[in-house]
């Protein structure tokens, strides 16, 4: 049983009685057995599966720990337990609730946002404060849900006092954005903890514990959501010293303060480390013990067998570096697969992905670029968001911004032209149309806030008599808009035909091949690989433009490929908005920045770019972060190694010509006394 495997202290703190339980558990001391051995102990104790909540931060992390249960327990009893993130919970129990709601990627709601704030002229407000743009408060604000439960004004004033004259335009904003969303049912991953949040201070919602994997990275709006779930059991299991997630609102008061915040709280700290070789936490705990203790912990080493002193390595040249460490993956009996490079900045992985491939080595990267977000697979998905949810008006508007003089501003329009053709149904107002005026596009007007002013002239459907148009094409009203231009008419005939080929489809791969295979889409990728084939002078690279093809056509056929373990749109879609950022593609070393690293281990790492202002980061620390942090990030990066460390920083940016200084952190370390 799982409770035989754990040793003195992970016992103690699985069989705990029902309170409110906090386990200190550092990195390789079997927090995730320790969590098994919990669920265990409460399915053995007669708590009802259904009435055991499991949170954690990404869904495969539930799913691997339930899997380990479902070894002990019959499968009737684990599917019953509820588990996944706080967001795939909270999706789940808002569907059961019946709840109509339409989740859209922040990218998607990021466009909604633009549209919303570009109808504002700030040049007509006497101030002398530039406006943050659309792309900033945007973050701003999602930044304020995660991180705060007053109003955003109070926030935004707070941390802005200067642009005090502006804040009633931003709440403007702020407001349509809300009110437009609410419109159209889209919640963004927020607003699903905001609303499950709602809904369980309205109707309580009875579990007898509820389970919290690494606590350490929770923010004060999932603090709260759980607080609102009113368990009389919580267990809680995190480390402090990994709380690498303020940037993105994590709050590590959440753990700091557990004990003086919940009633009869109770500490355990888990003191066994099962990864790393002693010379490796060691190094560790060098300098991750300069920072603050909130709760005192030593760890053991309890691995034998040989030890490998963790390995500094300098070199002349930034570039010199990424070959060096190449070469020694090259010459590694280590699997590919068990080595990663690990990196605080994005621009550190280009320059070890392009060594790497020169030597013929494969690697797969995450925590830069992730597959989701490239343009070609957004389009992708945002065709089947838009037939699963016809209503989805950030999907069209992603659709149509890749038509040739259709912007967000006409894209949005157009949305709202095809509904009103089709009495409310979209795809009626594109084949069908029954209604053949223009609706009024922008009814108000507001001078001050800088509004659509009265409707522009009707347009001429005659000016486009020249073009190939088929009499179906020709007869529909949106001919008669006044921005529509040949080229973006031309875009709608392209996805006119689409949607006729696919009538009767119903499987989500045999969607993407036809997309795929489509006029439209080979527009999307002619436009996006000439784009990248771009060199700096405005010429096409045709070599350069090629690879870009090549990639885009990879990256469907991976989509394509993942649709076939889907039976209906629908699911594939919510699948894809949900778990997309937590799959990975391809085989070799991995190449990670340290947050995509968390919680992973391997037998040889490579921590980079070692230098003062490049790991600590002082660019991210002068916007709110902190040295602290930044030596968590620093033992994170550490601790993934299990057997081979090596750290590496350069002395000498040729491209950039800037000379570096080492890592304050090599010091804490002590290591550059072995280079003399």
């Amino acid at each position: 049983m799982p409770l035989s495997t754990l040793n003195e202290e992970q016992l103690s703190a699985a069989t705990a009685p029902m309170g409110n339980n906090l386990i200190i558990a550092s990195a390789g001391t079997g927090k995730t057995s320790t969590i098994v051995g919990r669920i265990a102990h409460l399915l053995h104790s007669g708590v009802e599966p259904s009435k055991i909540l499991l949170l954690t931060f990404t869904n495969k992390a539930a799913g691997e720990m339930l899997e380990r249960v479902g070894r002990f327990f019959p499968s009737t009893i684990v599917k019953e337990i509820e588990s996944g993130t706080f967001h795939a919970v909270s999706y789940r129990w808002l569907k059961q609730m019946n709840r109509n709601i339409a989740l859209k990627q922040p990218s998607e709601l990021k466009t909604l946002f633009r549209s919303i704030y570009e109808k504002r002229q700030f040049k007509r407000l006497n101030t002398d404060v530039d406006a943050f743009s659309s792309t900033y408060l945007y973050e701003q604000y999602n930044l304020y849900q995660n991180a705060s439960l007053d109003g955003f004004d109070i926030w935004f004033i707070e941390k802005y006092p200067d642009h005090q004259p502006l804040i009633d335009v931003y709440m403007n904003i702020i407001d349509e954005y809300e009110d437009t969303k609410e419109q159209f049912g889209f919640v963004s991953f927020n607003d699903l903890l905001l609303k499950m949040r709602q809904s369980l201070l309205e109707e309580k919602r009875e579990m007898n514990e509820v389970l919290v994997d690494e606590y350490q990275d929770t923010n004060t709006l999932q603090n709260a959501l759980i607080d609102s779930l009113q368990s009389n059991s919580l267990f809680c299991v995190g480390d402090y010293d990994q709380s690498i997630y303020a940037f993105n609102g994590a709050n590590i008061q959440n753990i700091a303060t557990f004990g003086s915040r919940y009633k009869n709280a109770t500490v355990f700290t888990l003191s066994k480390n099962y990864r790393s070789t002693a010379s490796i936490l060691s190094l560790a705990n060098r300098v991750i013990e300069r920072n603050e203790r909130i709760y005192p912990k030593k760890l053991e080493v309890t691995k034998k067998g040989k030890n490998h002193p963790p390995r500094l390595m300098a070199y002349p040249e930034l570039f010199d570096q990424y070959q060096a460490i190449s070469r020694n993956i090259k010459n590694s009996y280590t699997p590919s697969n068990d080595i990663a490079v690990i990196f605080r900045n994005n621009a550190s992985a280009d320059g070890v992905e392009a060594s790497l491939r020169e030597l013929g080595i494969n690697c797969k990267r995450k925590g830069g670029n992730s597959f989701f977000e490239a343009k070609e697979v957004k389009f992708l998905l945002d065709v089947a968001s838009l037939r699963v949810n016809p209503k989805d008006m950030m999907a069209f508007i992603h659709i149509f911004e890749y038509g040739k003089g259709i912007g967000t501003a006409v894209a949005k329009e157009m949305f709202e032209c095809f509904r009103h053709f089709g009495e409310g149904n979209l795809y009626v107002g594109m084949l069908s149309p029954r209604v053949f005026t223009l609706p009024k596009l922008h009814p108000t007007k507001n001078m001050q806030l800088g509004l659509f002013d009265d409707d522009t002239q009707i347009g001429s459907m005659s000016r486009f008599s020249h073009l190939p148009l088929s009499e179906e094409i020709k007869s529909n009203p949106i001919l008669k808009h006044p921005k529509l231009t040949d080229d973006g008419l031309m875009f709608f005939k392209a996805y006119h035909d689409f949607l006729k080929s696919i009538r009767n489809v119903k499987q989500p791969k045999t969607l993407l091949i036809k997309l795929i295979n489509s006029p439209l889409y080979q527009a999307v990728v002619e436009s996006l690989a000439t784009q990248r084939g771009k060199l700096k002078s405005g010429e096409i690279d045709s070599e350069k433009k090629a690879l870009a093809k090549e990639r885009i056509a990879r990256k469907a056929r991976l989509l394509s490929d993942l649709a076939s373990h889907y039976k209906d749109i629908d699911r594939f879609v919510n699948a894809m908005v949900l778990g997309g950022n937590e799959l990975s593609e391809g085989d070799g070393v991995n190449l990670l920045t340290v947050h995509a690293s968390k919680g992973l281990e391997f037998t040889e790492v490579y921590v980079t770019d070692l230098m003062d202002g490049r790991f600590p980061n002082t660019k991210l620390m002068g916007k709110g972060g902190s040295l602290d942090e930044e030596r968590r990030l620093f033992y994170v990066a550490v601790t993934r190694a299990k057997e081979k460390l090596f750290l590496s920083f350069a002395k000498y940016d040729r491209v950039k010509k800037l000379d570096f200084k080492p890592s304050p952190f090599l010091y804490e370390a002590g290591l550059l006394k072995s280079i003399g």
